[in-house]
């Protein structure tokens, strides 16, 4: 009889100790299915290029602020191949941003970039390549070719058709957006708030940089903010 009580009362406390567990949300990332969360508590092994943002973390919040007559700034990692990256953003309203996927950095010597709009090797340290757009004026999740084409690569592949009304209207000014972006082998996809707002192959960049842009801004505006939370890496 004192064996069934106390197998009761463990069978209890178990039931309490599992009630007072969090939840799993069905499909999140965990680090037992390949997820890293980055920007936890610092920038860990990620640089900063390009120009002279900032970029500070705290409570888990990667933020970007603008610096009067910088250029674009990235805070990049890499490279990479592969893979899915998931993160939530929100943006100042008078400020853009974006997220470069392999991505590279120029070096002194480098020559013409295949395909560049300006027909100049772009500065030494600059970063260029695929970028996924964060923005509150209908473009947010499509891919701009920063600082090569400087065009949309929803046009650049004939794929605008992936960008309907609801992906336009996908991305809630001031609010926290959820993004995923998937690359592997040629394929291209970005989902704004689970809404499909890219879909496209190309095969020019194989590999290179993530890299979390603070948009440039002119004198004597700003400062201006872009902040990151819940920021998920995984290699495909």
């Amino acid at each position: 009889m004192k064996i069934h009580l106390l197998s009761a009362a463990l069978l209890t406390l178990s039931g309490l100790t599992a009630c007072n567990k969090p939840a799993e949300t069905a499909g999140a990332p965990n680090a037992a299915e390949g997820w890293e969360k980055w920007f936890v508590n610092d920038l860990g092994d990620a640089q900063i290029v390009s120009g002279t943002a900032t970029y500070t973390v705290e409570n888990g919040v990667l933020t970007g602020t603008t610096t009067e007559g910088s250029p674009n700034t990235f805070l990049i990692k890499g490279p990479f191949k592969d893979f899915e990256l998931q993160f939530e953003v929100k943006v100042d309203d008078e400020l853009n941003s974006g997220v470069q996927v392999r991505s590279k950095v120029a070096k002194e010597g480098d020559p013409v970039i295949e395909g560049s709009k300006s027909g100049k090797p772009p500065p030494p340290g600059r970063l260029y390549g695929p970028q996924c757009e964060i923005a509150i004026n209908g473009t947010a999740g499509d891919f701009y070719d920063e600082a090569r084409r400087g065009t949309w690569w929803s046009i650049l592949t004939g794929t605008e058709a992936v960008r309907t009304e609801e992906a336009k209207a996908a991305f809630k000014k001031g609010e926290w957006n959820r993004y995923r972006i998937v690359v592997k082998g040629d394929h291209y996809q970005s989902f704004v708030n689970e809404v499909k707002t890219a879909d496209f192959k190309q095969p020019g960049d194989p590999e290179g940089h993530i890299g979390f842009q603070v948009h440039g801004i002119k004198k004597e505006t700003g400062p201006y903010k872009v902040q990151w939370r819940e920021v998920k890496f995984k290699a495909l």
